[in-house]
């Protein structure tokens, strides 16, 4: 680039994403002289999707602002709580994201889950059709245009992944209400109802059931229940909502 030089800093939680010699404070950076704002920060590492306010000279920006020579900008994240006007709070998440789509699915949070890759173009048009925040730890996707919303995951394990959602977006808590199998809605059914889906021992030992009312997959507390009660309690201790164990 040749045109006017700006001085940019990141927020510390934005410093991951930039390269080490920005990650200190405020650095100098040679613009176009006609680019976006919301491009040189991308340009530098940056989704969009975890900037927050965009400051220059102190004063809030829009993306669309073309930087001017000697402006100073300051890069904020986003806020916590994060809102996401325009629609329900749901998700989609990619494939690498299922155990993290699943415990969603679990704490009775609309979180829809590709387990197939079907590509970047696909997955941010899907965002975009269903109107759902895509969480993923893919750069290039989150920098897609045509995606209605989108969140970087920060971490590899899947607790602080569940942690991080759930306390940036604050989504209502509904436990065992949905299937972390397909994320369809579970209601309570009876045993005759359900009889001859189940094997013999279960049949013999379980009194209390639900049903996905999308796929017909069978719940019951079973040997696995005291790990994932432990998981439910965790979230709705922190983060608020009822369990309905």
């Amino acid at each position: 680039m040749n045109g006017p030089e700006i001085q940019i800093s990141f927020a510390p939680g934005l410093r991951v994403f930039v390269a080490s010699e920005r990650r200190s404070g405020r650095t100098p950076v040679t613009t176009d002289g006609s680019s976006s704002l919301g491009h040189v920060v991308e340009s530098l590492g940056v989704p969009l999707t975890e900037a927050g306010r965009l400051l220059v000279d102190g004063r809030p920006v829009d993306t669309s602002y073309v930087p001017a020579p000697g402006d100073t900008v300051e890069v904020e994240g986003v806020t916590r709580p994060q809102p996401v006007p325009g629609a329900p709070l749901r998700f989609l998440l990619d494939v690498h994201l299922g155990t993290l789509a699943r415990r969603l699915r679990l704490l009775g949070v609309d979180a829809a889950y590709e387990s197939e890759d079907i590509g970047d173009p696909a997955l941010a048009t899907l965002s975009a059709r269903e109107r759902r925040v895509m969480l993923s730890r893919d750069r290039g996707l989150l920098r897609r245009r045509e995606l209605w919303a989108g969140a970087y995951v920060y971490s590899d394990r899947p607790e602080d992944q569940l942690r991080d959602v759930l306390g940036r977006f604050a989504p209502r808590l509904a436990p065992w209400t949905r299937c972390t199998a397909c994320n369809g809605e579970l209601t309570d059914t009876d045993k005759d109802e359900v009889r001859e889906r189940l094997e013999q021992g279960t049949e013999k030992t379980y009194d209390v059931f639900a049903q996905c009312a999308a796929c017909g997959r069978v719940y019951w507390r079973g040997a696995h229940h005291a790990r994932l009660e432990a998981i439910v309690s965790d979230a709705v201790r922190e983060f608020g909502g009822a369990t309905t164990a």
